[in-house]
C-alpha cells in the first residue's frame, strides 16, 4: 500500500511512498527499545542539546517547513510559518525547563523523609493528525524526550512529507539514532502496535473513533494514555462585550487553518441584547473573506485538508439544513478545482436534532440567540465536547464567574481558544483526556517514583 501526499489546492497528487513492512517497524520498535535503556540515563543537558538544534534547525528553513505544510494540507502560508516558529519554541521551552519541572519533589511526612522522583517509561507511540503537521509532532515530542523517552511517530497519511522532514531534522541534529522514529505505517495498523510489551504509553489526537479504538487497545493492554479528541468550542458574547472586538476575534477565532482545528471556535452564542449587531457584523465579515490559492498572501481562506474532507462538511451542512438551519452565508464549493469551500454562517440551529450535536470542521460558523447569560452557559454545555471556550465581556469577574461554570479544559477571556507553549492544553468529556504543554505536559509519561528514607 502506498502513501500519497496530495495537494489540497489543486487535487492533485504529488508524492508517494511506500508503507513500512511489519519488518522494518518490527526493527524500528527494537531500535527505539535499545535505546531507551540508555537514553533514560543520559543527563538533561545532552537531552536538551538535542531539543535546542532541531529547533535552531527549524528556525533555519521555516520556508521551506511552511511550504511542505501549505501543500500536503491546505494551510495558509503565513499561519503555516507561524506553526514552525511556535513548534521550534515549544522544544526550546522543554530543553530550559524540563529539568527543573521533573527536579525531585520533597514530602514532609510525619516521620522520616520522603520525596518523589520522576524517571522515564521507555518507549511512546504518537499517532498524530494533519491539521498541525509540525507542531502536534512536537508537542508530543519535546516534553517527553527531555523526560528520557523514545518517540514512535505514526503521522496522518496525508503529511508523509512533514513525518519524514521531521525524522531527518533529528538525525540532522545527531540525535541517537531510535530518538525519534517516523512510521510510515497506514491507521488501521496503528492500534496494532500497543499490544507490543516494548511500548510503555501511547497519545493520540484526532477524531473521537480513532481516540476510543486507541484507548480501548491502550486499557486492555494496561497502556497509560493521553487522549485530544474533537472540540467544538463556544463563544459567548454577553451585553458588554465590546461588539467590534467580538466579531474580529469571532473570525479569526473560526476561519483559522481553513476552520480545520480542535480548538476553533465554532459556536457563537450571543445575548439577545446585542445579538442581532453581532449576527450582522458577523455575516458582513465572513460573506467578505477572500478564498484562494494558500500560497498567496491575500487569501484568507484556503482549502479543505482534501476533496474527502470537502464533501463531508458539504453533505452535514446539507443535513443541518434539511434540520431547519438556516445558511445565511455561502454553504456551498468555491471552486471547481481544488478542496475549496465557501466561507459558511448557519444560523437556526435547533436542540434536539440529531445534528445539533455534530462538530463542524471546517470554515462553517455556528449562531445562537439567547435570552440571557445562564442561558448561554446551558447551551455552551450542551455538547459532547469539551476542549475550549470563550467568553467576551468587559466585566473580568463576571467572566470567571462564567468561565467556573463551563465544562471545558481551557477557557479564554476575550480571546478565542489559542495554545502557547507554556499553557496547557486539553479537554474533558468526549475531547479526551490528559494534558499537553506547560509544566503538566510533561508529566503524563513519567514514573512518579517514592522513595522514603526511614
Amino acid at each position: 500500500m502506498s502513501i500519497q501526499t496530495t495537494n489540497p489546492a489543486t487535487n492533485k497528487v504529488l508524492k508517494s511512498f511506500d508503507e513500512m513492512t511489519d519488518e522494518q517497524v518490527e526493527a524500528a520498535i527494537e531500535k527505539s527499545n535499545t535505546l531507551s535503556q540508555t537514553w533514560k540515563k543520559t543527563s538533561y543537558d545532552d537531552r536538551a542539546k538535542v531539543l535546542h538544534k532541531v529547533a535552531e534547525l527549524m528556525r533555519q528553513r521555516k520556508d521551506k517547513f511552511a511550504e511542505l505544510i501549505t501543500l500536503e494540507m491546505g494551510k495558509l502560508l503565513a499561519q503555516a510559518e507561524w506553526e514552525v516558529n511556535l513548534s521550534a519554541d515549544i522544544l526550546d521551552y522543554y530543553a530550559d525547563n524540563g529539568e527543573a519541572f521533573l527536579a525531585d519533589k520533597n514530602l514532609n511526612p510525619e516521620s522520616g523523609a520522603a520525596f518523589v522522583r520522576s524517571s522515564p517509561v521507555g518507549v511512546l507511540f504518537g499517532v498524530m493528525p494533519w491539521n498541525f503537521p509540525f507542531y502536534q509532532i512536537v508537542r508530543f515530542a519535546a516534553p517527553n524526550i527531555m523526560a528520557g523517552n523514545t518517540i514512535l511517530l505514526k503521522h496522518a497519511s496525508m503529511v508523509p512529507q512533514c513525518g519524514i522532514a521531521m525524522e531527518e531534522l533529528f538525525k540532522e541534529a545527531q540525535a541517537p539514532e531510535g530518538l525519534y522514529t517516523n512510521l510510515l505505517i497506514s491507521g488501521r495498523r496503528s492500534t496494532t502496535l500497543v499490544s507490543d510489551e516494548r511500548i510503555k504509553g501511547v497519545s493520540l489526537t484526532g477524531s473521537e473513533a480513532a481516540g476510543s479504538s486507541m484507548a480501548e487497545a491502550a486499557g486492555k493492554y494496561l497502556k497509560k494514555s493521553v487522549l485530544e479528541l474533537g472540540g467544538s468550542d463556544a463563544f459567548i458574547i454577553l451585553e458588554d462585550a465590546d461588539i467590534d472586538t467580538a466579531v474580529e476575534m469571532a473570525v479569526a477565532g473560526r476561519f483559522n487553518n481553513n476552520g480545520q482545528s480542535c480548538i476553533a471556535s465554532k459556536r457563537f452564542i450571543a445575548v439577545a441584547a446585542i445579538a442581532d449587531e453581532f449576527l450582522e457584523k458577523f455575516a458582513d465579515k465572513v460573506a467578505a473573506l477572500k478564498v484562494g490559492d494558500p500560497m498567496d498572501p491575500n487569501t484568507q481562506v484556503g482549502p479543505l485538508s482534501s476533496e474527502e474532507a470537502l464533501i463531508n462538511i458539504l453533505d452535514q451542512v446539507e443535513r443541518f439544513e434539511k434540520a431547519g438551519a438556516k445558511i445565511l452565508v455561502g454553504g456551498k464549493r468555491a471552486s471547481d478545482t481544488g478542496a475549496f469551500m465557501q466561507p459558511t454562517l448557519l444560523t437556526n440551529l435547533k436542540r434536539g436534532v440529531p445534528t445539533f450535536k455534530e462538530e463542524l470542521f471546517g470554515p462553517v460558523a455556528s449562531f445562537y440567540k439567547v435570552e440571557n447569560e445562564q442561558e448561554a452557559i446551558d447551551l455552551a454545555n450542551d455538547s459532547p465536547f469539551g476542549l475550549g471556550g470563550s467568553i467576551f465581556t468587559k466585566d473580568i469577574k463576571r467572566a470567571m464567574q462564567v468561565a467556573d461554570q463551563i465544562d471545558s479544559g481551557m477557557i479564554f477571556i476575550n480571546e478565542p481558544t489559542t495554545t502557547q507553549p507554556d499553557l496547557p492544553f486539553g479537554g474533558t468529556k468526549g475531547s479526551g483526556y490528559g494534558r499537553e504543554l506547560s509544566e503538566l505536559g510533561i508529566h503524563e509519561f513519567v514514573n512518579k517514583k517514592l522513595i522514603r528514607v526511614s
